[in-house]
């Protein structure tokens, strides 16, 4: 008996469908056209997903309401702003009872890009670009000394392959 190749559907990760998010396949469209360039012109938009200029704005509108659509930020090169050294760091922070103290510091830090509470070692990982080896020196004392901050571990990006803040809503279509 011959064996069936199993389809892609069985190795498909669990998905949320549509439905049960609150969007439609044009939510996605619009939120896909979005993402991969937000000065998309409404008119534009509006061609691209068959509706109109009121129709679109109008779903935006919705989709910004409900916090799905936070906002429309430009895309900078930091290297080209001088910004050359990126870090990941791992901050152990000693009690829980610490952690707002520690998210305010990290909250108010410019050069600090993303905080992520985590399991395994530490309790923090800290995303942050900076200027030079002096301005990381520096940055790294800073986060030393704030309250609860036990332990930090460093890791210096070399080169980055891949940075995206685009998620992969394609995958609620199929």
């Amino acid at each position: 008996m011959e064996k069936t190749k199993p389809t892609e559907t069985h190795n498909r990760p669990k998905i949320p469908a549509l439905e049960t998010l609150g969007i439609d396949r044009t939510d996605i469209a619009v939120l896909g056209r979005l993402q991969s360039h937000g000065r998309f012109k409404r008119n534009s938009l509006a061609d691209e997903v068959g509706l109109s200029i009121p129709a679109v704005s109008e779903r935006m509108r919705k989709l910004e309401e409900r916090g799905i659509l936070e906002g429309f930020y430009a895309k900078l090169d930091p290297k080209l702003l001088g910004l050359d050294v990126a870090v990941f760091i791992t901050v152990t922070v000693e009690s829980s009872s610490k952690y707002p103290e520690f998210l305010k510091a990290a909250d108010e830090h410019p050069e600090i890009l993303e905080v992520h509470a985590i399991t395994g070692d530490g309790s923090h990982l800290v995303k942050a670009r900076t200027w030079n080896t002096s301005t990381l020196e520096r940055l790294l004392s800073q986060i030393q000394r704030w309250p609860g901050v036990k332990q930090t571990r460093t890791n210096v990006v070399l080169n980055t392959y891949k940075e995206t803040i685009a998620l992969p809503i394609e995958e609620l279509q199929t």
